[in-house]
């Protein structure tokens, strides 16, 4: 008789060491045990020596609806398991409405629980009048987070939360434990900027950076993390490009204030002198792409262990969106959820990085901060989210992309690994060449109590 449902050989990257030559032994869709040396027995056993093995990643910033009728959480998720991830945190600001309520939320629950191919955790939002009377009931419905923006994207689906809203909103979620996620932009002086840029005629993909200067991003993240300071609240600024936001989120955490901060990996792989000619408005993101200076310095506080997670920020706009010769009437964002964890991987190992620092931003991170008790590491107990890497030497193809769309800012970047496998509960999703499980095998997640 079988000890295990499923054993997995290979070198296992755990966040605070390597098992080379180890394993990983599944039952009833959790990790049984995980070790070296021979393994125990198993239905199933399969041999991924020479190649590494991880936890399943948590991306911890999707926007699988913000165009719609166009990717979905059906879709999206499919290129999530190609990509090693078995966690999309799913954002709120959906197309034609945001998820500002408990009908909503629910509403999309059911979605996901028909269509979605890994586990998925969502964020609730709130309107600008009458809002904060939906918070208990976004709760009570699951809601791993909240997420405010600062900056009027667009009135409805992503407005501005005054910060006097946001003071009684933080407020209120204090009690609950659950982060407030809030997208850093100072609205009075991007518009100041952007109007400057435009009357001068300066609006080629280069002026983006130059209307978002680091100011803009800085001022905002500081704001939030004093709104956390006076309320108790996980204060968490959701995409930091600068190394000074890294400083004021440090400067909070070292007063005992519940300070969190995270980046996205396209901060770290990509830079305005190199990508910006090369891909224009595709490469337009909030905040913009920075110098190649500013980069490496993010990879010191990464080094450093000053970030909490990284995320994609994944949304797949398509072309039409990111054609305007005007750079300012291009949309912000771009597809990443298939190249989060080879991207991160292969910066890490350009830099110098230990693997398991890839564990620690893409799984460990953020099972914390949303409060994913089961999720992020490979330890006995724990959901058998699990993903398997081959090593070598692979070009990126976006026409390949399970994606809605075939296009991506990391076209032609040479990634040290490619996902060769990934498990959700112990179940194969993805086998390197195509999806394996069925629309909605994937489960709705609600973040511990």
């Amino acid at each position: 008789m079988s000890d295990f449902d499923l054993v997995l050989r290979g070198n296992i990257v755990l966040s605070d060491r390597i098992i080379e030559d180890g394993y990983v032994a599944v039952t009833g869709g959790k990790i049984g045990k995980v070790g070296s040396g021979t393994p125990p027995s198993a239905r199933e056993t399969q041999d991924f020596r020479g190649q590494w093995i991880m936890p399943g990643v948590i991306d911890g910033q999707v926007h699988s609806g913000s165009q719609a009728n166009h990717e979905g959480i059906g879709m999206c998720s499919r290129a999530a398991a190609a990509g090693g991830v078995t966690v999309m945190v799913d954002m709120p600001y959906d197309e034609p409405e945001p998820v500002t309520s408990a009908k909503l939320f629910n509403e999309k629950v059911a979605v996901v629980e028909r269509d979605a191919h890994v586990d998925v955790a969502l964020y609730a939002t709130i309107t600008i009048e009458n809002g904060l009377h939906a918070i208990p009931g976004l709760v009570e419905a699951g809601a791993c987070a909240f997420k405010f923006s600062t900056f009027e994207a667009n009135p409805t689906r992503f407005p501005r939360i005054g910060d006097d809203t946001l003071y009684e909103a933080f407020k209120l979620i204090e009690p609950t434990g659950l982060l407030c996620g809030v997208h850093n932009q100072d609205q009075e002086m991007t518009r100041r900027n952007i109007a400057k840029l435009t009357e001068a005629g300066d609006t080629g993909p280069d002026a983006f950076l130059r209307a978002h200067t680091p100011l803009v991003e800085n001022l905002a993240t500081a704001r939030i993390y004093e709104l956390g300071a006076e309320t108790g609240a996980r204060a968490h600024a959701v995409h930091v490009s600068t190394s000074r936001g890294f400083e004021i989120c440090n400067m909070y955490k070292r007063a005992g204030h519940k300070a969190t901060v995270e980046s996205c990996v396209q901060y770290f792989m990509l830079n305005a002198e190199e990508h910006v000619p090369r891909f224009g408005a595709k490469v337009k993101h909030y905040p913009p792409i920075r110098p190649k200076a500013e980069s490496d310095l993010l990879w010191s506080h990464l080094a450093a262990g000053h970030c909490d997670f990284i995320s994609s920020d994944h949304v797949s706009w398509g072309l039409e969106k990111k054609g305007d010769p005007m750079i300012f009437k291009n949309t912000s964002g771009g597809p990443g959820i298939e190249t989060l964890l080879p991207a991160l991987w292969t910066g890490c190992e350009e830099h110098g990085l230990s693997p398991t620092i890839v564990v620690k931003q893409l799984c460990e991170g953020p099972a914390k901060a949303f409060l994913l008790a089961d999720k992020g590491r490979l330890e006995a107990g724990a959901d058998a989210d699990i993903t398997v890497l081959e090593p070598g030497r692979f070009i990126h193809d976006p026409s390949k992309s399970l994606a809605a769309v075939k296009w991506s800012s990391m076209e032609g970047r040479e990634f040290r690994v490619r996902v060769a496998a990934t498990y959700v509960r112990g179940q194969l999703a993805w086998d390197g060449k195509e999806i394996r499980n069925k629309a909605g095998d994937g489960r709705f997640l609600r973040p511990a109590a």
